[in-house]
């Protein structure tokens, strides 16, 4: 059923609901045209809508080029503003352009490997050689989810289905410290 009233009306002797949030999530996209303005991978729009569909409020979506130094400063700024997850997308690979997991392994205070190993397993089973190829990394970041995606949309789709029920859990237990 969709409606286009606001949370909190009621209809027949029911109150809508807002649906529970997951978490504020931030996507970065490690792409040297993206960052450039092509928009031609348009990888940020279906992370944005799979992130969302999910229960993820996204604050925004942050192109930033194959570069340490960028893709380090674009993850450390999430972390600063508070996201309970941060996705990089792209630059996962084998070549000596892909340095996204070196970036993110600076930022990291703690790995968890085997979300890793479960996004490269699901997504290599789904056919999606990048995700399978992918070097990238997931931790945590002060009480901030890091993960690096593969940026096929093929990762990214098998990626997203099988992080975010592992991410509301590490939100989860993370938030549950905080108070």
């Amino acid at each position: 059923m969709t409606t286009d009233l606001p949370v909190g009306t009621t209809v027949s002797g029911m109150e809508l609901e807002a649906a529970p949030v997951s978490g504020r999530a931030l996507v970065v996209i490690v792409d040297d045209r993206a960052a450039h303005g092509d928009d031609k991978a348009a990888t940020g729009p279906l992370v944005t809508e799979l992130l969302t569909e999910a229960g993820f409020l996204v604050d925004g979506v942050v192109a930033v080029s194959n570069d340490e130094v960028a893709v380090r400063n674009a993850l450390n700024t999430a972390v600063i503003g508070g996201v309970d997850l941060v996705v990089s997308v792209g630059g996962t690979g084998v070549s000596p352009r892909d340095v996204a997991p070196d970036a993110t392994a600076d930022v990291l205070d703690r790995e968890i490997p085997g979300i890793s190993e479960a996004l490269r397993s699901s997504g290599l089973a789904a056919g999606a050689l990048d995700a399978g190829l992918s070097r990238g990394l997931v931790g945590v970041s002060g009480s901030t989810l890091v993960v690096n995606l593969a940026g096929s949309r093929a990762a990214i789709r098998d990626g997203m289905a099988t992080l975010t029920p592992l991410a509301s859990q590490v939100i989860g237990e993370l938030s549950s410290l905080d108070g």
